[in-house]
């Protein structure tokens, strides 16, 4: 429930406050005074785009607070909101209610703010959308349309777990159908890739690479170029390591000379000596194995030029893949996993689409059964509302009235994206919302034909339709704040006096608050409030702006607002003495209507 609102600097309202109670409250005052800023400013804490234009001329910036309290909501609601609150990190109140508030800046973004956060305008949009409803003359304009027609009779259908399901199942077929025709589009394309990743995974497996050969060629082949040097400086070192070869003729030898230098120190009694023995002993140790590392050394290297023409023409065998596929022979091997793969996953066997064709129409026939269960409860639902909406128009000094709903199949486009056969031979549009078209049919008197509602019905006729089917729908919104701005244009007379009944008896279960220029709709509020507008003049006698603030009326102001809203005769006694007979009557009429649903 909105318990209170604040706003300041928007529009003609430079700073007012005004506090709501449960039940039926109006919200009346002079053409212009600024009753539709409460409206305007409604609607931005419902998340509606900012109007920088709405900001109050000398002002920066407009400021709208609600405080809501939940306490009067089903457990459904109340859950959503507590989720919608922690999601957002807001907070409650001391006293349990939650502060929603919006800022728009002449210059610059809004801002919208829930329970001390700052949060996107979206998230206060899902936070107000749970408890507050707005109607206006626009939303009769929006009751034409055939999406607004199917959402209204959904709600009375209480379709969505239905509507989800078939939701659901619809983006698996269009996903697959999707897939289907891609799969034919590119089956020439596929199989030529594959072709291609087939040709280049035969050649790089003739080659047969090994992890860095590449490398190890170009080491290898730098040695075998430079054969007969190392060769030289291989047998030189030996010889001289150990006396093997011509150097060695003279006897001497590196090995030899340390081995004698050992054994001479070691022949001492002197513990010194002896340590140095054991020194040259390693040395030794070295010698002999670094003379044997150079024998194999030697006994390797090969002993003609074939060698190095094998390791080059082994070298240009990688190169013709590292040109191709990757810089170097570790890359071709990672490309060459990659691509095997990719080939795995290009089935474009025969077998394959005819198991992608069978998948689709497996989720064809899923559809269609989705598609006519939300179909058939539409249909019985259509007969119920059209029904309830009928016997209110009735109420409402309509009792001719009659209106009906149509649900009707959704025939397919010659272009359609996505067409649907149903086992009737029908071809339908298998829409986001099903493949119905919903249509509300009207006839204002016995003696009218009934015709599509955008071209049978008045303003007040569709004011009163509308009031109608709120109060129909309803039950699913028990507890929840309803705002009616001025839905009763157009209306007079008995018609006006059963709407502010249908408000009256809407306000058992919800708060209700209306803004309107009928007296016979403000005779039954429970609480009127009124927007008054002031002109002043500065101390320069020039005009200033209108400033308007909110006021609640005591019974003695409400007497004399309803006067005013009578015929402009709010002094007269004889204008307030019919506004008093009109409060007393709807007084009555409150009373009595309570008393029966009581015993009822």
């Amino acid at each position: 429930m909105l318990a209170e609102i604040r706003i300041e600097a928007l529009g003609a309202i430079n700073a007012a406050t005004a506090e709501f109670d449960g039940g039926l409250t109006v919200l009346t005052g002079e053409t212009g005074a600024g009753k539709t800023m409460v409206v305007t400013g409604l609607h931005l804490l419902g998340g509606a785009r900012a109007d920088a234009t709405k900001v109050r001329s000398g002002a920066d910036r407009a400021v709208v607070e609600g405080r809501f309290t939940t306490t009067e909501l089903g457990a459904s609601v109340i859950a959503q909101v507590e989720e919608i609150l922690d999601s957002s990190g807001a907070e409650r109140d001391d006293d349990g209610s939650v502060i929603a508030a919006r800022s728009v800046n002449r210059d610059g973004p809004s801002r919208a703010f829930l329970g001390g956060r700052s949060v996107p305008a979206k998230s206060l949009s899902e936070f107000t959308n749970e408890l507050l409803t707005l109607h206006g003359q626009n939303d009769q304009l929006r009751l034409m349309r055939p999406d607004e027609q199917r959402a209204a009779l959904d709600r009375y259908a209480d379709v969505g777990h239905r509507l989800e399901r078939y939701r659901s199942v619809r983006e698996q077929w269009l996903g697959a159908r999707r897939d289907l025709e891609d799969r034919r589009r590119r089956t020439r394309e596929l199989a030529q890739e594959a072709d291609r990743l087939q040709f280049a995974l035969n050649e790089i497996d003739v080659v047969a690479p090994q992890s860095g050969e590449d490398e190890a060629l170009v080491a290898d082949i730098r040695r075998l170029s430079e054969l007969d040097a190392l060769r030289e400086a291989v047998q030189t070192a030996r010889a001289s390591l150990s006396g093997d070869g011509d150097e060695g003729a003279d006897g001497f030898s590196a090995a030899g000379a340390v081995g004698q230098a050992r054994t001479a120190l070691e022949n001492t009694d002197d513990a010194p000596l002896k340590s140095l023995a054991e020194q040259l002993g390693a040395a030794l140790t070295v010698l002999v194995d670094v003379s044997g590392e150079l024998s194999q050394y030697l006994s390797e290297l090969p002993s003609d030029a074939s060698t190095l023409e094998t390791k080059l023409a082994r070298q240009a065998e990688l190169r013709t893949l590292t040109r191709k596929y990757a810089a170097d022979i570790d890359g071709v091997l990672s490309w060459a996993k990659q691509a095997s793969e990719r080939l795995s996953q290009l089935d474009v066997s025969e077998e394959t689409l005819a198991g992608m064709e069978r998948r689709v129409s497996e989720l064809q026939a899923k559809v269609v059964s989705a598609a006519e269960d939300v179909t058939k409860v539409r249909v019985k639902a259509a007969k119920g509302l059209s029904k309830a909406v009928t016997a209110e128009l009735s109420g409402l000094a309509m009792s001719g009235a009659e209106f009906m709903i149509s649900v009707a199949p959704l025939a397919a486009r010659a272009d359609d994206s996505a067409p649907l056969a149903l086992p009737s031979g029908t071809t339908v549009h298998a829409g986001h919302d099903g493949a119905d078209a919903v249509e509300f049919g009207f006839a204002a008197h016995g003696g009218s034909d009934l015709l599509p509602l955008n071209k049978s019905a008045s303003g007040g006729e569709l004011s009163r339709v509308m009031l109608a089917l709120e109060v129909v729908l309803s039950a699913s919104t028990e507890g929840t704040t309803m705002v009616f701005d001025e839905v009763d244009a157009g209306v007079g007379g008995r018609a006006a006096v059963q709407i502010g009944r249908r408000l009256a008896r809407l306000a058992r279960t919800h708060q209700v608050i209306v803004v309107t220029h009928l007296p016979q709709v403000a005779a039954y509020a429970d609480a009127h409030l009124v927007v008054e507008g002031v002109t002043g003049r500065d101390d320069g006698k020039k005009a200033r702006a209108k400033s308007s603030g909110v006021r609640r009326l005591d019974d003695d102001d409400r007497v004399a607002e309803l006067a005013r809203m009578l015929a402009g005769l709010g002094e007269s006694d004889s204008g307030r003495a019919h506004a008093r007979d009109l409060l007393d009557a709807a007084r009555k009429d409150k009373a009595s209507s309570s008393e029966a649903t009581t015993r009822v």
